[in-house]
C-alpha cells in the first residue's frame, strides 16, 4: 500500500474522494480489528497513513518519531515512513483549528465542552485552549476525575458551557439519529462544532442551527486536515485554492438538492431534468409512498385519512434521509412536520420551487388541491413554511428548462 486509512470501521469515510482529488497516487481504505492493528503497523507496508477512530492513540507506541505537537496533544492521525523511521503528526489540530475560524465561533474567555476523551476529543480540547477557551471539559462514558459522564449528561442542565465540540462517534453514518443530550439542557451555549461529517450534519449540528446557533458539521476539517497530511506524504505544499476548491468539490458531490413547493409547481419535471443535467438520482418521496403502500396517494386519503398518510411520508424521508448526492423531490405537504425537514437537512440543501398563485393548477388527483378554493387557502398556509424551511428560493415563472437553470447556478456558484 503507498497510502491510505486505517481505523476500524470505514463505511462513513470520504477520504477516498479526497485524496483522489488531490493527487493520482492510490489511496486504500483498511478495515483493522484491533487484534489486527500489531501486526500492521510492525510490517509498516505503506508510505503514509492517516489514522480514524480508535486508533489514534494506539498507533503512537509503533512510531520511531512523534512531533512535538502531536506528542503534547497525545494523538497522532499521520503516519509517514520516513529516512528515520516510522514518524506520527497530528494534522487534526490543523483542520479543526481551520474549521472553527470558518465557522467565526469565538473562543475567547468561552467554556468548551468536548464529547468524548480519545484522540479526538484531545485533539479538540488543544484547539478550544489554542484558542482562548477558558475552561475546557472532557466527557467519557467512564469518566476520569474532572471530566463529565456521557451517561448522564443529559439528566441535569449545565450552565457555563459556552461551546460544544462532539468528537464522538454519536450520529455518524449510518446511526445517523444518534443524540447525547438535548441543548436545552446547555441555556449558555453559543456555537457547536461536530467531527463527524457523515452526515453532512449531524442532529447535534442541526439542532443547534434550528435555534439560531452557530454550528458546522467536520467535512471542513476533513478535507483541511487532508490537505496538511498530503504535505507530509510528500513534502510539497498544497496551496489554501486548493483546499477550498477541494472542500466546495466534495460538498457539492455528497449534498442532497431537496425540491420543495406546492403540487403543480414543476417538482417532478424539474427534478427529473435537473437530475439528467448532474447525473445524479432522483427520488420521489410521493413515489415512495405509493411503492410501498401499492395504491394511489389518493386512495391513501380516501380509506385511511391524511395522518396515515403523513406518517408514511415522514417513513419515505427517513428511509432516505442517510442519502447522499440525489435529487430529492419531496410532497407538497412535507415542510408542515418539522422533522421531516429536519431530517431532509442531513445531507441536503432544501429549494423552494416558488411558483406564483395564478400559475398553480388544481387537479383532481391531489386531494387536498383538487380545486382552486383548496389551493389558494393551501397556498396562503404552506408558503411561508416553504421559505422557513429553504437554504434556497428559486421563482419559478417560466419555462421548466429556466428553472433547472437557475437551480444548477445556485449548486454551480
Amino acid at each position: 500500500m503507498k497510502y491510505g486509512l486505517i481505523g476500524e470501521r470505514l463505511g462513513h469515510s470520504f477520504s477516498k474522494d479526497i485524496h483522489g482529488m488531490l493527487s493520482g497516487d492510490p489511496y486504500e481504505l483498511v478495515e483493522l480489528e484491533r487484534s489486527a492493528l500489531e501486526a500492521f503497523m510492525l510490517k509498516a507496508d505503506f508510505k503514509g497513513i492517516n489514522v480514524t477512530i480508535p486508533y489514534k492513540e494506539a498507533v503512537m507506541p509503533y512510531l520511531d518519531v512523534i512531533s512535538a505537537p502531536a506528542r503534547r496533544i497525545g494523538a497522532v492521525n499521520t503516519v509517514v515512513k520516513e529516512e528515520r523511521g516510522l514518524c506520527g503528526y497530528n494534522t487534526d489540530f490543523g483542520g479543526l483549528m481551520e474549521m472553527a475560524r470558518n465557522t467565526g465561533i469565538d473562543f475567547k474567555g468561552r467554556g468548551v465542552l468536548v464529547l468524548g476523551a480519545g484522540g479526538a476529543a484531545k485533539t479538540a480540547a488543544a484547539v478550544a485552549r489554542e484558542l482562548g477557551a477558558s475552561a475546557v471539559t472532557l466527557s467519557s462514558r467512564h469518566p476520569a476525575p474532572g471530566q463529565l459522564s456521557l451517561v448522564t449528561l443529559a439528566q441535569e442542565s449545565h450552565p457555563g458551557i459556552h461551546i460544544i465540540i462532539n468528537a464522538t462517534p454519536v450520529g455518524m453514518y449510518p446511526h445517523n439519529q444518534g443524540r447525547i443530550a438535548p441543548l436545552e439542557l446547555f441555556p449558555d451555549l453559543q456555537g457547536v462544532l461536530d467531527c463527524v461529517y457523515n452526515p453532512l450534519r449531524t442532529n447535534l449540528v442541526l439542532d443547534a442551527l434550528e435555534r439560531g446557533i452557530p454550528a458546522a458539521g467536520g467535512l471542513a476539517m476533513l478535507v483541511y486536515q487532508a490537505c496538511l497530511a498530503r504535505e507530509y506524504f510528500t513534502g510539497e505544499t498544497v496551496e489554501r485554492e486548493v483546499w477550498d476548491r477541494i472542500l466546495h468539490g466534495i460538498s457539492a458531490s455528497k449534498e442532497n438538492i431537496v425540491l420543495c413547493g406546492m403540487p403543480s409547481c414543476g417538482k417532478t419535471t424539474v427534478g427529473r431534468m435537473l437530475a439528467q443535467q448532474m447525473g445524479r438520482e432522483v427520488v420521489d418521496t410521493d413515489q415512495l409512498v405509493r411503492q410501498k403502500a401499492g395504491v394511489e396517494i389518493a386512495e391513501i386519503f380516501s380509506n385511511q385519512g391524511e395522518a396515515a398518510f403523513r406518517k408514511m411520508e415522514t417513513e419515505a424521508i427517513a428511509s432516505i434521509a442517510p442519502s447522499q448526492g440525489l435529487i430529492v423531490s419531496v410532497g407538497g405537504g412535507a415542510v408542515m412536520n418539522p422533522l421531516n425537514v429536519h431530517l431532509l437537512k442531513m445531507n441536503g440543501k432544501v429549494v423552494f420551487i416558488d411558483r406564483p398563485l395564478e400559475l398553480l393548477v388544481p387537479t383532481s388527483d391531489r386531494p387536498l388541491s383538487s380545486d382552486i378554493d383548496k389551493l389558494k387557502a393551501m397556498y396562503g398556509v404552506r408558503r411561508p413554511l416553504y421559505l422557513k424551511a429553504a437554504d434556497f428560493t428559486v421563482v419559478n415563472d417560466g419555462t421548466p428548462e429556466q428553472c433547472v437553470q437557475k437551480i444548477s447556478s445556485v449548486f454551480k456558484g
